[in-house]
């Protein structure tokens, strides 16, 4: 299927002391069943051993460097720069692409040239590599990502001349840069979610078709775990840039109950996560008069802060959990089976909250 006359795929991976799972993320990569793909890796100079995971894979790379850099924005737009590839995506160093992430994300591009960007599902998993939860999404546009519906990073894929049009990273932002830059790119050409293809790898339980992409993995050290409530100021620090934009403010004037909720929701869900119930709760509220169906969406959280503050979390934590431990994850795990970076065999197969 795949020929020479396909088009150069970029992938950066920005790395900084990830020596744990960094080989796992390299391997997933190398491990596409699609070419040509041009892999740079942009190391912060790390002092873990990173390096020496880098240089034996260094014959199989575009590109790499390391050296002190100023974060995370900085170093995936030190990859962009290099990039020669006409599609260009970015791979954490504790993330993992699946099997036939590349190819799938570029048949949908080639299938309609008007696509900027499409995003595909996903997997968590926890830092042993084990599935965790299923991220399945809507054919979200602007107007949803506006109203903060998240999508996983590591499986977008873009164009290059879409991405010279909206400009790189904003390094000003550390912690939804991804998702600032999805809103840039979805304000000037259209943007897909791919939920069915000839590779794709399993089915939710009513039988709707969905397409993996990638895995990305929660562990202590991740970002999203121990500085979470950081998410949630940004998202409101974004919200503020969406309503100084000339060409965004009629949208916020015309969604804005649905974008204020959004934008406060995830606020709730971040300082929750950060261990801020009280505040967590204020925010829910906000979102609630703005658009409460919308706001109830996260009725266990919510659930789950109030009973926080009266020391029950730990009864609550069980019922809050227990809805969705039973279901298996809808995946057809022989296909990930041996998959770099992936404990299929010992997963206790359980879709968590």
């Amino acid at each position: 299927m795949h020929t020479t006359t396909n088009p150069l795929v970029s992938i950066i991976t920005p790395s900084y002391n990830q020596a744990k799972f960094l080989e796992q993320t390299i391997r997933s990569v190398l491990a596409q069943d699609y070419q040509p793909i041009e892999y740079i890796i942009i190391d912060g100079a790390s002092t873990d051993g990173s390096v020496e995971i880098i240089r034996r894979y260094e014959t199989e790379l575009g590109y790499w460097i390391s050296e002190p850099d100023q974060g995370q924005a900085d170093a995936i737009n030190k990859g962009f720069n290099r990039a020669r590839g006409d599609i260009v995506a970015w791979l954490n160093s504790d993330d993992l692409y699946l099997p036939g992430a590349v190819s799938q994300a570029i048949d949908a591009l080639l299938t309609d040239p008007e696509l900027g960007m499409v995003f595909g599902d996903a997997l968590t998993i926890d830092a042993q590599g084990r599935p965790l939860n299923l991220l399945a999404f809507g054919n979200w546009g602007l107007v949803e990502l506006m109203s903060f519906r998240i999508i996983c990073q590591p499986a977008v894929f873009m164009r290059r001349a879409v991405l010279d049009q909206t400009g790189f990273l904003d390094p000003e932002y550390h912690y939804l840069l991804d998702h600032h830059l999805w809103i840039r790119i979805a304000k000037t050409t259209p943007v897909r979610h791919v939920t069915t293809s000839s590779k794709s790898i399993g089915r939710t339980s009513d039988d709707q078709s969905f397409s993996l992409w990638a895995a990305a993995r929660h562990h202590p050290g991740a970002k999203n775990v121990n500085q979470a409530s950081k998410f949630g100021e940004e998202a409101l620090r974004l919200l503020e840039w969406m309503e100084e934009q000339p060409d965004l403010v009629p949208l916020v004037k015309r969604y804005k109950k649905q974008i204020y909720a959004g934008a406060y929701r995830l606020n709730g869900r971040y300082l929750l996560d950060g261990g801020q119930p009280k505040a967590a709760l204020k925010s829910y509220w906000s979102a609630f008069t703005n658009k409460p169906g919308f706001t109830l969406k996260h009725k266990h959280r919510i659930l789950y802060a109030m009973t926080s503050l009266v020391g029950a979390d730990g009864l609550i934590d069980r019922y809050y959990r227990l809805p969705s431990e039973r279901k298996s994850l809808p995946i057809k795990s022989y296909e990930l089976e041996g998959w770099p970076g992936l404990d299929i065999n010992t997963t206790n197969g359980k879709q968590r909250a």
